[in-house]
């Protein structure tokens, strides 16, 4: 994934690894007049046991407000082992060595009182500097913002609601969606905080998207409203009784990944019924 989105996008992956994984370090230098195949990976990594790790090639110690002391310790360029499988089971010849940053944090507490536990993050990215691997743990921990964002699209500004044909019209009605989002993020002084009998109450500043959308329907009527008036029409006569449809709607086929050279069988639906149990 991270190799097809940065041929495509000038992007960068940051994401959380489990703490059972294990890591390849880059293959060492061949030495001359060394027979055989050379190696692809080199040492593994192992997030369970500290006796692989080595030296890291940053170390960051942090002061924060809700976690206490925040220790990030990056590894460069280890890459994970790919098989053919998943995403890659359609890969002909050698697997790609996608290499990256490896970041283990390590808090002090956390603001629930629970054990703080390590999070293990693997960046896109090599040669980092500690000023970047400050930033990337920070920004991951902004995911929150981002998660809680496209929830709020999903089930309150119903952006996946519409039955939606083209890509066109799927592309519109997302900027209609941000159109409406933004006029929430505005709105967050002007509305009134109508809240649910459990919810604390919350500064005019501070009001969610979610709560100023419930007194929205107060503030539409005292704004400007640059369309005009709609003009009366009649609806059209339709297709005719009995026509079949000339213009059948395009449909878009859902690529699924298959090894090549294999084609799934489509079995006929039989129409006789199971002759019925008499004994």
């Amino acid at each position: 994934m991270r190799e097809l989105i940065e041929r495509l996008l000038p992007v960068q992956v940051l994401g959380r690894m489990r703490s059972d994984r294990v890591l390849r370090r880059a293959a060492p230098p061949r030495e001359p007049g060394t027979r055989g195949r050379p190696p692809r990976h080199g040492g593994e990594f192992v997030f369970g046991d500290p006796a692989t790790w080595n030296t890291p090639d940053a170390t960051t110690v942090t002061e924060t407000r809700l976690y206490g002391k925040a220790t990030a310790r990056a590894w460069d360029r280890l890459h994970p082992r790919l098989t053919h499988r998943s995403a890659w089971v359609s890969q002909l010849g050698a697997l790609p060595v996608i290499e990256g940053t490896v970041i283990r944090l390590q808090v002090e507490y956390l603001p629930s009182g629970a054990s703080p536990k390590p999070v293990w993050l693997w960046w896109s990215g090599t040669d980092a500097t500690d000023t970047q691997v400050d930033l990337l743990w920070q920004v991951f921990l902004r995911r929150f913002d981002i998660e809680h964002t496209f929830r709020l699209f999903k089930q309150t500004l119903g952006w996946t609601c519409p039955k939606i044909r083209t890509p066109e019209a799927a592309d519109r009605w997302t900027w209609l969606i941000l159109a409406v989002y933004t006029q929430l993020r505005l709105a967050r002084t002007l509305a009134a905080d109508l809240r649910r009998p459990w919810e604390k109450p919350s500064p005019p500043n501070r009001l969610t998207p979610a709560r100023v959308r419930r007194d929205f329907r107060h503030l539409r009527p005292q704004a400007d409203c640059p369309a005009r008036a709609p003009k009366p029409s009649r609806p059209g006569p339709g297709r005719p009784p009995g026509r079949k449809n000339t213009r059948p709607t395009p449909r878009y086929d859902v690529h699924t990944v298959r090894k090549p050279g294999t084609t799934k069988q489509r079995t006929k639906k039989s129409t006789t019924p199971r002759p019925r149990r008499t004994g």
